[in-house]
């Protein structure tokens, strides 16, 4: 495994959270054979980076985007705090860039468009969902047959999504040095471009852990950069790492909104 140092470490997994991943892995959630619209999309657990929420933020989200057709895979990450790790401020962009990589290799097995693979995440997880999209450097290669499969997702939904926006002190308080190298290390606002593929941002306005202004400074700059298609949803009320279920008001709509979304963008489509 690249970007390791040899050493054993076993999974840590306390009330339905993973504090310390020992490798990263896939978890599949599969559509049924006729319902599959050829899309898939890499869920992306949040949890300030120092945890994985994977019941409520990633298995939840897996089995509501079956239910739109879409195949659905959970990704579980290595985090910055972890002591095994030779450069913790990129394992978790290698590791979803490495699984992007790994899903369009298996498109046909998994009767997936290898043009329709999407990451959706939430808080930590939607930063990470957003890296993958801006940054420019592969850092998943480790010398096999995936090393020349394209990295970037070809589009990313943004729930809650931490970043570091200049002036936005909300989301960078009380970071641990490898999490704060990691935000230095992937400015969203900066890095986004008119390469990178439509993001849908949803947040609350009510968000006391990351500002909503961090979702409104990454649609600024896709606007800026001219990618076409992305949206940007703030709700009065939902908090902070919004969930699918038990919303307040208008936020309990946000999943029907991400769904015609990608509808609107073409991504689910029936698969020729």
């Amino acid at each position: 495994m690249p970007n390791s140092k040899g050493t054993i470490h076993k999974d840590s997994i306390v009330n339905n959270r993973i504090w310390r991943c020992e490798q990263p892995r896939l978890y599949e959630y599969l559509p049924g054979a006729e319902e599959g619209k050829g899309t898939a999309v890499i869920v992306i657990p949040g949890g300030g980076y120092i945890k994985q929420a994977y019941e409520t933020a990633g298995v939840s989200f897996a089995k509501w985007l079956n239910t739109c057709g879409v195949t659905a895979f959970v990704l579980l990450h290595r985090l910055p705090n972890q002591t095994d790790i030779e450069d913790p401020s990129i394992a978790p962009v290698m590791d979803a860039q490495r699984a992007i990589k790994w899903i369009r290799a298996h498109a046909e097995e998994y009767r997936i468009d290898p043009n329709k693979i999407g990451v959706i995440g939430c808080s930590a997880g939607a930063h990470i969902s957003a890296c993958v999209n801006t940054s420019k450097d592969d850092f998943s290669k480790c010398g096999d047959e995936l090393d020349d499969v394209n990295y970037r997702p070809n589009f990313a939904i943004l729930v809650s999504p931490a970043a570091k926006i200049k002036g936005l002190g909300e989301s960078q308080k009380n970071l641990g040095g490898n999490i704060q190298k990691l935000m230095e290390r992937f400015p969203i606002d900066v890095l986004i471009d008119k390469t990178t593929a439509p993001m849908l941002m949803i947040h609350a306005s009510n968000d006391k852990t990351v500002s909503p202004l961090n979702s409104v400074e990454i649609y600024k700059a896709l606007l800026t950069n001219g990618v076409k298609q992305s949206s940007l949803h703030i709700f009065p009320l939902g908090g902070h790492s919004i969930s699918l279920r038990d919303q307040p008001g208008t936020t309990a709509f946000w999943p029907e909104i991400a769904e015609a979304w990608m509808r609107e963008i073409g991504v689910l489509e029936s698969c020729k």
